[in-house]
Formats: structure tokens, sequence, C-alpha cells
């Protein structure tokens, strides 16, 4: 016997179509929501994995500072003693100077000459005084041009006046303080060659001294 199927199956293979649909529609989106759960929860990693590492070179270059702004402070510091122990050798070159210019300017000081000034610029002075004629200048200028102590003498003013019944010759004279002594040269090489002379060992006389073994 023939038996005829009167269900609608038309209409139930269109809702098992429908199911399946929103089935795999369902599926996706937990898929997709899945993928962009891990994708922020990654990029939130990375994010605050990057952000550790700028605090950490962000202290890291807050120290290398400090060592810098403290390396620039000594820095300082040495150059602050270095320009306080360059004064001080100055003026430990300076004073012993002193004591040499005065001096030398006494030993130079012709009969009939006297200073009545002295003032310092640097390293050039600037003498004034009398004299009782302008030969003893012109000796004065001379033994401080021969000096060790001074140079380039320049005469500036020299004028006649009359004083107690005498004629002097006031006189305002320029000279250049020498930075060491003239003869230090002279002297470094007489030494040198001393030197060389009390040297032992020298051809001539091991020659002189088998010589005298032989006799």
């Amino acid at each position: 016997m023939t038996r005829i199927n009167l269900l609608p199956w038309r209409e139930i293979r269109r809702r098992e179509r429908d199911r399946k649909f929103l089935t795999a529609s369902v599926g996706a989106w937990i898929v997709s929501g899945l993928v962009v759960f891990y994708a922020q929860y990654y990029v939130a990693g990375m994010i605050e994995h990057q952000n550790e590492r700028n605090s950490y070179l962000n202290s890291e270059i807050a120290k290398v500072e400090a060592k810098i702004k403290e390396i620039e402070s000594i820095r300082r510091r040495r150059e602050a003693l270095i320009a306080r122990m360059e004064v001080i050798q100055q003026l430990q070159r300076d004073r012993t100077q002193v004591v040499h210019v005065f001096d030398d300017l006494v030993r130079k000081l012709p009969k009939g000459v006297y200073f009545t000034g002295l003032r310092r610029n640097g390293n050039r002075l600037t003498l004034t005084g009398f004299a009782q004629s302008n030969a003893r200048v012109s000796a004065l200028m001379q033994n401080l041009d021969s000096s060790d102590w001074f140079n380039l003498p320049d005469l500036q003013i020299v004028r006649t006046k009359p004083t107690e019944g005498t004629r002097v010759s006031g006189f305002t004279l320029k000279v250049t303080q020498a930075a060491q002594k003239k003869k230090s040269a002279s002297e470094a090489s007489t030494a040198e060659s001393q030197e060389q002379q009390q040297q032992p060992g020298q051809p001539g006389s091991t020659k002189q001294a088998k010589i005298g073994e032989k006799s």
C-alpha cells in the first residue's frame, strides 16, 4: 500500500535551515566576542608592560641626571680649587719676586738718585724720583736695563727743579718687570755643560786609564 506523507516537509526544512543559521550566527558572535576580548586583553597587557618599561626608563634617566649634576658639581669644585691653587702659586711667586724687585732696585740705584714713588700695573712699574743730574738718570736706566729682573726702561718725563739752592732733575720712568731672571737660560746651559763634563765613562778618559794600566 502506498503511503503519502502529508506533513509540511517544506516548512520543516525551512525551520531546520533557520535553526542551523541561528546556531551558526550565535557561534560566530561568541567566537568574535572571544577574539575581541582576547585582543583587548593582549593589547592592555602590552600597554601595561610598556608603561612599566617607561617607568623604569624614567627612573634610570632620573638617576643618570642626578649623577650628571653631581659630576658637574664636582667639576665646578675642581675648577674652583685649581683656580685657588693657581692664585696661591701666583701669590707665592709674586712674593719672592717682590723681594727680588725691591732688592734689585736698591742695588741698581746710583748715588745721587732717590725714588719718591712706585706704582705697579701688571708687570709694568712706574718709578718717580729725583736725581742730581740727567747723567745719573741715564745711569739708572742703564743699570735697570742690565738687571736680571727688569727690562725695557722707558723715560717718560725729565724736568729740572731747584731745591734748597741746588738744581735737581725730577723724572718719571717706566720699566717692565721680568717674569724670571734673564740669566736663567745661560745658567741652565752652563749647568748642562758642567754635567756633561762630569759624566764618567768618556772615550778619552777610558783610553788614558788603559794607558796608565799598561805603564
